[in-house]
């Protein structure tokens, strides 16, 4: 039995990691829960589970990783304020289910150093696929990692025809049900970005070859390309259970827990090229990726301000990537990479713009 630390467990991947837990009382025991601020649910997931190891906040979740005995935490905390708990989780030797993207983006080497091989385990479904479709081969055997990406509710749109969207439109995910600043992201694919930077950190991958390809019907999740030229997909329906499942008993697979393709039916998927033109955050990602340091956490901190400027009708929605680009065009990297480093730059990242939101 895996003794389970769930961080971010009043969101949408913290409670779904629930949902798996209580379907499985043999396989998981919960140890510990933390949420961001709400209390009320935090209080009835404890009783709920019979746990008694809470916290609230982000320095509070940090804590209950170090005090708490588990064999896995699931970083589910949203934005790169997740990045202490996935250091704490690493140095205290757990497996780390990693859903807080934004902390390996941000913390890059930092994280990286401080991990075990093996020790981090992907759950953001993309990176579950990939997991999954990598132990086909060898490291050598790989010629690309394939990105899939809805293409979220924009899909199809020219640059000119994405001027006037609303924030209600850019919620309007086609296939996830996911937070405002995930969705928004998706939107953008600004998400899409940050998970090709996530994919080199994960498997060392360069970015030459990582490839993001546009795939509405959200069945294949990612793909692995070898050097004979087979290709890998993983497909399953759109359950974050899923790869959730994974991430808390890596690789190890739990009946029952998402439902199978119907095989029985007619279907067609469909395959689509990026257009960059559309949505240049994926090729900002690359650069930003290659850049290293504390690039990605500026990418990553301006991206949070911009959607919350743009929910807030203070920005354009091409005004979100425009913006990040700005703050990281006018970036200068410090000479050393620690948390300090990284806390400063982002402070930076977040003051820089605001300032050109306001000024626009």
């Amino acid at each position: 039995m895996r003794r389970i630390i769930v961080l971010g467990s009043t969101g949408s991947i913290g409670t779904q990691a629930l949902d798996v837990i209580r379907a499985n009382p043999r396989r998981f025991e919960l140890v510990g829960l933390a949420a961001g601020s709400n209390s009320e649910m935090l209080a009835a997931q404890a009783a709920q589970f019979q746990v008694d190891a809470t916290a609230l906040g982000a320095d509070e979740a940090e804590q209950l990783v170090r005090d708490v005995e588990a064999d896995v935490v699931l970083n589910a905390i949203t934005g790169s304020i997740g990045l202490g708990s996935t250091l704490a989780a690493l140095k205290a030797g757990r497996t780390l289910a990693l859903a807080n993207k934004e902390s390996l983006i941000v913390g890059g080497d930092l994280v990286l150093a401080a991990a075990a091989p093996g020790q981090i385990v992907p759950v953001d479904s993309e990176h579950s696929a990939l997991a999954q479709a990598l132990l086909a081969g060898t490291h050598a055997e790989v010629r690309r990692l394939v990105v899939t990406a809805s293409g979220g509710p924009f899909r199809g749109r020219s640059r000119s025809e994405l001027t006037d969207v609303t924030p209600a439109e850019a919620l309007a995910h086609p296939t996830w049900d996911m937070g405002r600043m995930v969705t928004t992201n998706s939107a953008t694919l600004v998400n899409k970005g940050l998970e090709v930077i996530e994919a080199h950190l994960l498997f060392d991958v360069a970015y030459d070859d990582i490839e993001v390809v546009v795939h509405p019907q959200s069945i294949v999740h990612s793909m692995v390309e070898f050097i004979d030229g087979s290709t890998i997909a993983q497909a399953s329906p759109p359950d974050m259970r899923l790869p959730i499942s994974l991430g808390l008993d890596w690789p190890n697979r739990i009946g029952g827990v998402g439902r199978p393709l119907d095989w029985t039916s007619a279907t067609s998927w469909t395959f689509e090229p990026l257009d960059s033109a559309a949505f240049p955050s994926v090729a900002l990602a690359k650069a930003v990726g290659r850049a290293g340091g504390t690039f990605p956490a500026v990418y990553n901190a301006a991206n949070e301000q911009a959607v919350d400027a743009f929910h807030e009708g203070r920005l354009s929605f091409l005004g979100i990537v425009d913006t990040i680009a700005r703050v990281v065009d006018a970036h200068e990297a410090p000479d050393a990479l620690n948390v300090e480093t990284l806390a400063a730059a982002e402070s930076w990242a977040r003051t820089t713009a605001d300032r050109m939101i306001a000024a626009a």
